[in-house]
């Protein structure tokens, strides 16, 4: 994995002064060290810059980047983020349309092959990906981001100049483009967030490359298309030829996730999603007479402290357990006190460039921190319930006629904190109600669905664009934040097709939540992880969390010059604190409950002082 940034002006000659905008390469560049301290490597022509820094992962001493290749007389330049899956494939289909490799990297596979057969070649990459690709004959600059967007890929166009950037962060580097935020931008993070409309960058002027589309920028603009949309279409697999697909699509995108020339571990929880990767894993690795490396998280205390609720009705630590001696892992238990976890809030913005998950998203930090000081290489669980239909919204009948994200219900928790001001100059709900009306629009399609199928199509679209994004977010810059490469088997472009098209009835079989996934991984674990009802994430109960936040928001209110104070309502604030939590009812998700709304407004507070974020 790796981090990639550049800029590019048809109109320009940046030769011209060279040392100039090498330099502004080079702080671009700079600011993604930390998706790569590998190695790095620029290139700067009269039209196009492009920096890159490297996780070495594949092919270790030959695939630095930017890569350069000609064809008949014409140089091509890559600068590639990701990882590819079904290299070998690609590489052996070119080697028989007469192309010859140099390496042995997937970034020489997507450039020779982008050469020979154009945009078109795009399609046929099994992975995880953001990359930009310079043709110097023609003076084009082509960006492209895999299907479900777990590789991220922001940019901005600033007086003819296209400038784009792993993160956000890369893109202020750029001389004269500094960071704003306007009315839209609030709507995203008092009503949307910690998620963001797909496309939106938060910041004024900053966007996205959607998931599944390629931005073409030369001499007649700039142009995005669509390589990849979701098709609905009827099922016609019997019950057990589908969990038969499953279960192969499952072991094989976990196998090929596996490729790496340095060792991979897995997050394990002890839920069933987790405990199948690792299985799936820990098999192929005996195979070769090697141990799996396996995680668990948790937080100090929390075992006195937990309370089940309907979102969280277990703990994760007897499960992990089973699994450790199932699979007979080297694991290594991790946890995290109050304090790690409060001051990963600050960090958790850097890494994010925006508000967050609060606490969800620290810890996560924290944990990759610490994995990241052993190995490379993480494969998680992430993607499976949004995809199988795993959260208590997916069975809930109230959320089957709810005219809203079912995650993010009711925005008063939100709204009760913030200025009379504020709350005037913004039309949260109207603006929430925007952004949930047109995804359900976009949701494709079956005809002849009944009424039902429609609407539980609707929310599953709702979480595949919304949900399971912002998720995968958190995981990529939480883990390259810490120089870890996460993998996320389950978000296989070819499992989530296929699953896209399977009736509820198969999908939850006699009302068994993510029955079909279940079913598809019997035998690889035992039954009790197998069956277990599902918990997510683990967060804090200690209430010291919730008292040491509390105090930090209290400080910031008597701060005159904190950013957050215009935006917030003080009083009531201070009566917000003074009322026990709710943990059992959430404000966004599972688990963001009264603790994770004061860690947001902290969080908030720093993200506009940090960025020096002026408000337009």
């Amino acid at each position: 994995m790796c981090g990639i940034a550049g800029f590019c002006s048809i109109k320009a000659d940046y030769t011209k002064e060279y040392q100039k905008w090498n330099h502004v390469l080079d702080k671009m560049k700079q600011a993604l060290k930390h998706r790569g301290p590998d190695d790095e490597g620029e290139l700067l022509s009269s039209q196009v810059g492009l920096a890159h820094r490297r996780l070495s992962i594949i092919d270790l001493s030959r695939g630095s980047q930017p890569m350069t290749r000609e064809r008949a007389g014409c140089s091509y330049t890559i600068v590639y983020n990701g990882e590819l899956y079904n290299t070998s494939e690609l590489r052996d289909n070119l080697i028989r349309m007469g192309c010859l490799f140099k390496t042995h990297c997937d970034t020489e596979v997507i450039l020779v092959g982008y050469i020979v057969l154009g945009v078109e070649f795009i399609k046929q990459l099994n992975g995880i990906f953001s990359f930009a690709i310079w043709d110097d004959n023609s003076g084009t600059l082509c960006l492209a981001r895999d299907r479900l967007g777990v590789k991220p890929l922001f940019y901005t166009v600033l007086n003819d100049t296209l400038i784009f950037g792993s993160e956000i962060k890369a893109l202020f580097e750029y001389p004269g483009f500094t960071p704003r935020i306007d009315q839209t931008g609030l709507s995203e993070i008092f009503g949307l967030g910690p998620a963001r409309s797909y496309g939106s960058g938060v910041f004024k002027d900053v966007s996205e490359i959607l998931p599944g589309h390629v931005l073409i920028y030369n001499n007649s603009g700039l142009h995005e298309a669509a390589y990849w949309n979701l098709i609905s279409a009827p099922h016609e697999d019997s019950y057990a030829e589908t969990v038969e697909k499953t279960s192969y699509l499952l072991k094989d995108a976990v196998i090929r996730q596996m490729i790496s020339d340095i060792p991979i571990c897995t997050f394990l929880s002890g839920g069933v999603d987790s405990s199948l990767v690792t299985a799936i894993c820990a098999n192929e690795l005996k195979k070769q007479g090697k141990q799996l490396e396996t995680y668990s998280f948790d937080f100090v205390d929390n075992a006195k402290h937990f309370k089940s609720n309907s979102f969280q009705p277990s703990q994760d630590r007897p499960f992990a357990d089973i699994m450790v001696d199932q699979v007979k892992s080297h694991h290594t238990y991790l946890e995290c006190d109050n304090l790690d976890l409060a001051d990963n809030l600050y960090h958790a913005v850097d890494a994010r460039d925006l508000p967050n998950m609060a606490d969800v998203e620290s810890s996560l930090l924290y944990f990759c921190k610490r994995v990241a000081t052993r190995v490379k290489v993480a494969l998680t669980g992430e993607c499976a319930d949004e995809i199988f239909g795993g959260y208590p919204w997916f069975h809930n009948p109230e959320v089957m006629t709810a005219d809203g994200f079912p995650w993010s219900r009711n925005l008063a928790t939100r709204k009760q904190l913030l200025s009379d001001d504020l709350l005037s100059s913004l039309d949260l709900d109207g603006y929430v109600q925007a952004a949930y009306e047109k995804s359900v629009a976009e949701t494709p399609r079956l005809y002849g669905e009944s009424k039902t199928e429609a609407r539980r199509r609707e929310i599953a679209y709702l979480n595949l664009k919304w949900f399971m994004v912002t998720l995968l977010d958190r995981m990529d810059r939480c883990s390259m934040y810490s120089g870890l490469e996460a993998r996320v088997p389950f978000a296989d472009h070819r499992i989530i097709e296929y699953v896209w098209n399977v009736p509820w009835e198969l999908k939850s079989p006699n009302g068994v939540v993510k029955g079909l996934l279940r079913e598809a991984g019997k035998g690889l674990i035992p039954d009790e992880v197998l069956y277990r009802k599902k918990s997510p994430y683990p967060k804090t109960y200690n209430p010291d969390y919730e008292k040491l936040l509390g105090n930090r928001l209290l400080d910031i209110l008597t701060d005159p010059n904190a950013p957050i104070r215009p935006l917030v309502d003080e009083k009531k604030i201070r009566s917000f604190l003074s009322t026990p939590s709710d943990y059992g009812k959430p404000w966004y998700g599972q688990l963001m409950a009264g603790p994770q709304m004061i860690a947001y407004l902290l969080q908030i507070n720093y993200w506009l002082e940090k960025y020096r974020i002026t408000l337009v």
